[in-house]
């Protein structure tokens, strides 16, 4: 992580370039001195084995959250942090959700991945820019990410930023990001414990999205246990359930966003 924190009022410009076809901006935030792992075990020919020892650097990544937060309060923008596990449905609800809502307010996306934009392109819509983070080998999005990504998009007039974070239920519950609300998701192919198993996410959460609910049954899965795991593990928390493939669920998620939008940008 960069010690030295660009100003909130001015985002500095990232390493990003246009994707050819599809308006989708790249920010390649991978340290280039990275090399990919080797595995475990017995040395295979041609290959060396690095160790990394790091330092948590979480104050320096509140320091940045704390501008980045400042940046959206004087924009009157509303931003939503989604994290859950790979392939719990983030992408698809909010898909779901920007078709809902881009006629209404206008709106930006940012997604993190360790590699690839496919998750952006799929995001991606006329009058709604996004902006793929890649991160390399680096688990979750930290606040000097956001900076980068934002310098990336255009952001006038924008209310409500979308943040799709690396799929992993650990890493990013300690990273703020400067944003609104912390949204988790929790699928219905995931088990019902999935919550008790990962407290700190959840207990961080504003709200939790039990996803591709139309699958339950088919799943064998438990929807009141999960429900009441969702509720120990995060009392604070708002709870939806919604498929976005069917879409139940879809209209109280989308009444919640809403108020959010009506709400003081203090809140």
């Amino acid at each position: 992580m960069n010690s030295s924190s660009p100003s909130s009022s001015t985002p500095q410009p990232a390493s990003s370039h246009p994707a050819p076809s599809d308006d989708v901006v790249t920010v390649d935030v991978r340290d280039p001195t990275d090399t990919p792992p080797a595995p475990p075990g017995d040395m295979l020919p041609g290959t060396t084995r690095r160790v990394a020892v790091e330092m948590r650097l979480l104050d320096q990544n509140d320091r940045r959250a704390e501008e980045n937060r400042e940046f959206f309060r004087r924009r009157n923008m509303c931003v939503l942090n989604l994290v859950s596990s790979p392939g719990a449905g983030k992408t698809t609800l909010l898909q779901r959700t920007i078709e809902a809502l881009a006629a209404e307010v206008r709106l930006a996306v940012l997604v993190g991945d360790l590699e690839t934009a496919n998750d952006a392109r799929r995001l991606h819509r006329p009058g709604v820019p996004v902006a793929q983070i890649t991160t390399g080998g680096t688990c979750h999005l930290d606040a000097s990410m956001i900076a980068r990504g934002l310098a990336a998009l255009p952001l006038d007039q924008v209310r409500l930023l979308f943040i799709e974070n690396v799929g992993n239920l650990v890493c990013p519950a300690s990273f703020d990001l400067g944003e609104n609300r912390r949204i988790a998701l929790v699928s219905c192919t995931e088990g019902e414990d999935k919550p008790l198993k990962y407290p700190p996410m959840f207990s961080s959460a504003h709200a939790v999205v039990l996803t591709k609910i139309d699958v339950a049954s088919a799943m064998e899965f438990d929807r009141a246990m999960a429900l009441d795991n969702i509720r120990r593990a995060a009392p604070q928390a708002e709870v939806f359930q919604v498929s976005a493939r069917s879409g139940e669920g879809l209209d109280t998620w989308l009444a919640y966003l809403r108020k959010l939008l009506r709400a003081p940008s203090s809140e």
